[in-house]
């Protein structure tokens, strides 16, 4: 999934870690920006087409090497796209046998590299448009794998599903992609303490806290039964919520890109130096026209295997006699949150922690601030209520979860105790979620009028 970022340079970073194997073909680039020797056989290719006067052929061969590199680029550049063909099988296993606890396994399976390498066109796609542009088209596709599923899920009437997989993306990256990452460089680096930004994180840890205050409101009205029209009140005031947390939302990528350039620049001063060496040498490896059908493609495929994934999770939950709750919660956030978890922990585990928690609380940041509430309106678009009250239990244990990483978070340091606490923490959500069964509407409305 990829993430408001701590910023689009490191966010490139980031996504360049997880393509060690596309240097490789560096030396092959046909796109720009082209090194000398590069521009020189260009010449000489088009001399040599010139003089041999097959314009035809030659512009066909050019056009054939950039499609089959292209293709070897970003369908061949890591070994998650091992799981690419899961997509495909997925669909041919509804369609003959229509088992939807198989079809909803291999469909998480064919999404995930999916979502990473849509996470990576937009990346590239990035180095094209800018620092300020790029940063808004990390916020647009960042985690346009959950929000596509949610889509989905909304078109078919699945609100809890929409509420509780976004939910769970929320607490899978402030507990299980953070304590894995913490616990990792904690390991790595016994004889120091790690360190970050705490401005980054106190500014993150107050959005969060925006967006309890958001779902804990609604859910607070229904069960408390003050709302002055009753089932319309609560639905008025989600959604007038969902468009104030939009625009401070909007008015934080504003301050992120505008205001506080430095606020995401790592403490240490080498690293510093480093970082802008590596920062010379950073170039994209796609063109900008490829990057774009790539991303149109990854899109167009993530959405079609999320259709048949969100058709499978009621299937599957009576298949795998697993609760919908915990398919939603757990399950659906591996699919967008795979990439960001491999990111977050080799970045700690070279000790650059500001990113980390970037990648991390970043990612939660975006889908509490702006995926949430964009459900929502997209609800209220189609004719579907969906709110903010995301029932008691649900919004308890978000409130629970972003006060104890806040509490972690406030000096600034971590260690592979304070990564093992979170881990922890998620294994205790996980366990809950199990054993959580959501009330029956009829039961649900028969408690309301009690």
């Amino acid at each position: 999934m990829m993430n408001y970022k701590p910023g689009i340079q490191s966010q490139l970073e980031m996504e360049s870690l997880g393509k060690g194997s596309i240097h490789e073909f560096e030396d092959e680039s046909l796109f720009p920006p082209k090194t000398d020797a590069q521009k020189t056989s260009s010449i000489e290719a088009v001399g040599e087409c010139s003089f041999s006067g097959g314009s035809q052929a030659c512009g066909d061969e050019v056009w054939r090497n950039i499609f089959y590199r292209s293709i070897k680029t970003v369908v061949f550049s890591t070994k998650l796209n091992l799981l690419m063909p899961f997509g495909p099988l997925a669909i041919f296993v509804s369609k003959l046998t229509g088992h939807n606890g198989w079809v909803f396994v291999l469909s998480l399976l064919g999404i995930t590299p999916l979502a990473e390498r849509l996470g990576y066109a937009t990346e590239q796609l990035a180095f094209y448009t800018g620092a300020t542009v790029g940063g808004l088209l990390n916020a647009t596709f960042g985690n346009a794998t959950e929000l596509i599923i949610s889509i989905y899920a909304l078109k078919r009437g699945m609100l809890r599903v929409v509420q509780q997989s976004l939910l769970g993306s929320i607490l899978s990256n402030m507990l299980l992609v953070l304590g894995c990452a913490f616990f990792s460089g904690g390991l790595v680096f016994q004889e120091k303490e790690q360190v970050f930004n705490k401005a980054t994180a106190v500014v993150n840890s107050g959005l969060l806290l925006m967006a309890v205050m958001g779902l804990l409101f609604p859910a607070v009205l229904h069960y408390t039964h003050t709302e002055v029209h009753f089932g319309k009140s609560e639905l008025a005031l989600s959604r007038f919520s969902s468009c104030v947390m939009l625009l401070a939302y909007a008015a934080y990528l504003f301050f992120q890109l505008k205001s506080q350039h430095n606020q995401y620049v790592p403490l240490n001063e080498e690293e510093i130096q480093n970082e802008e060496n590596a920062d010379d040498d950073e170039a994209p490896e796609i063109s900008k026209w490829e990057s774009i059908i790539w991303l149109s493609i990854m899109t167009a495929w993530i959405s079609i295997v999320s259709e048949y994934l969100v058709n499978a999770i009621e299937g599957a939950s009576i298949a795998w006699n697993m609760p919908i709750s915990f398919i939603s919660v757990i399950l659906l956030p591996i699919v967008g949150n795979a990439a960001e978890h491999a990111s977050a922990i080799m970045f700690a585990m070279k000790d650059k922690l500001d990113i980390s928690l970037g990648v991390a609380i970043g990612s939660s940041t975006q889908i509490s601030m702006f995926g949430i509430p964009f459900c929502v309106v997209v609800g209220w678009i189609m004719g579907r209520p969906m709110d903010l009250n995301f029932q008691l239990f649900e919004t308890a244990t978000l409130f629970i979860t972003v006060l104890v990483v806040a509490f972690l978070l406030q000096d600034g340091t971590s260690n592979y105790f304070k990564g093992l606490m979170l881990i922890l923490c998620y294994l205790i959500v996980a366990a809950s979620f199990f054993v959580h069964v959501d009330p029956s509407p009829a039961a649900e409305e028969t408690q309301t009028k009690t």
